[in-house]
């Protein structure tokens, strides 16, 4: 069987001087993915994992001068190019899941143990990912959650999403993103808050003064975690009241969502109202579908990233070596999430692949 992530390893341009290559790029690309699989957290967890499974990894891997050390880890991913790694890393989702389809959600996130004394703020990551698969497609680095704005097309620009619904927060409902994305053959939906003022209210006053015959709408209501959501969704193509509708390329519809969640233990009730602008041309069922898909990178991809892999509290801050850790942690999220065959939690998967060499081995063949 085709390795997959040892193609990957290898496919990954040397970078180092020849005098100073004791080890492999790809047997340590490949063992530090094997160990924060198993649960590593540091660059001496993974040294002590790969010492500890020698002779398992000299299955797969050369290893002529034995287990690199702690400090060899972090140089290898402090000097390696970032742009390099996440480009190998695009390829390789794309060449697992063939094809994304459904909803792309795109948002950013900050990796908070990368601030480094005497920095105000730590980097950010701009990332996405497809709601349908649950895999982490890619991300760009952003020095800031303002410079978003420019990250979000430098992203799009090396997803495949052609028939895909992209989804993002207001911070992306800018005028060129909507161009990028449907010039790469998907659709959007944005939020509209009020960094686009005018918009916004043109929106409101939309759902205010317009016919009710011109309005489709659906309600859903979910039940679970201590409380009761209602969500109605209500669309229209009424789009009068948009001073400049030709800004928002192919905008075709309206959406707004009320939701209200009643929590059980404290009888308190949270209303919520959110407007959005969209290409789709979706029942009002599938857009209130696509807009919830959207918090699933929130839900499946931030939460797990720092719960179940710690990387808020990672103290990686050499150079290049946060960002390109950032990377090995959502290849090993994905790597786990998307084995089918063993029914337990990411943190479950992740206490048999330490323990059991079999199945370490079923993940690194993914």
């Amino acid at each position: 069987m085709e390795n997959k992530l040892l193609n990957f390893a290898r496919s990954l341009p040397e970078h180092r001087m020849d005098r100073k290559k004791l080890h492999l790029a790809e047997d340590i690309v490949y063992i530090t993915l094997a160990a924060v699989i198993c649960g590593a957290d540091t660059w001496e967890d993974i040294c002590q994992f790969g010492r500890s499974k020698e002779d398992f990894l000299k299955q797969t891997l050369s290893l002529k001068n034995g287990i690199p050390s702690p400090d060899t880890f972090n140089r290898f991913f402090a000097v390696l190019s970032p742009d390099v790694f996440e480009a190998n890393f695009i390829s390789w989702v794309k060449e697992i899941c063939n094809k994304n389809t459904g909803v792309i959600a795109i948002d950013g996130k900050a990796v908070r143990g990368s601030r480094k004394q005497g920095n105000k703020s730590a980097i950010h990551m701009v990332g996405a990912f497809a709601a349908a698969n649950g895999l982490a497609l890619g991300q760009v680095k952003t020095n800031q959650k303002s410079n978003e704005i420019t990250a979000i097309p430098e992203l799009l620009k090396v997803l495949d999403i052609e028939g895909c619904i992209v989804t993002i927060d207001a911070m992306g409902c800018q005028t060129k993103i909507a161009q990028k994305i449907i010039g790469k053959g998907a659709d959007y939906i944005l939020a509209v808050k009020d960094n686009q003022k005018e918009l916004h209210t043109e929106i409101v006053d939309t759902f205010r003064f317009s016919p009710r015959d011109k309005m489709a709408v659906h309600e859903a209501v979910d039940a679970g975690h201590g409380r009761v959501e209602t969500r109605v969704c209500t669309i229209t193509d009424d789009l009068s009241l948009l001073s400049n509708t030709g800004k928002w390329q192919n905008v075709s519809r309206l959406v707004k969502i009320d939701s209200t969640r009643f929590l059980k233990a404290s009888k308190e009730t949270q209303q919520e109202t959110r407007y959005y602008i969209t290409s789709c041309k979706l029942t009002p069922e599938e857009i209130g579908a696509a807009i919830r898909s959207h918090w699933s990178i929130e839900n499946q991809l931030h939460w797990q990233l720092d719960v179940s892999f710690g990387e808020d509290k990672s103290r990686k801050r050499d150079r290049n070596a946060a960002e390109n850790y950032s990377v090995i942690l959502r290849m090993a999220l994905n790597i786990v999430k998307n084995e089918k065959t063993t029914k337990r939690s990411v943190k479950g998967k992740r206490l048999k692949a330490g323990w059991d060499n079999d199945y370490l081995l079923k993940l690194l063949n993914f």
